[in-house]
């Protein structure tokens, strides 16, 4: 599955948010699948776990 092909979770979850934060929340899955692949193997990801991690005030910090 690529960037462009979005599961319907990921669908559903990038859609419960207005459109101001989709891209914050487009920041946050690309993070949490390359850190999760990289010690897991694999890309889980909770993606209403994560939507509401930004609803909640979740942005990158600009230091990594």
């Amino acid at each position: 599955m690529t960037e462009l092909e979005r599961s319907e979770k990921h669908e559903l979850a990038r859609n419960s948010l207005p459109d101001d934060l989709k891209p914050i929340f487009d920041d946050l899955v690309a993070d949490y699948k390359f850190i999760a692949t990289k010690h897991h193997g694999a890309p889980y990801v909770s993606y209403i776990v994560l939507a509401d991690l930004v609803r909640e005030g979740w942005r990158r910090s600009g230091t990594g």
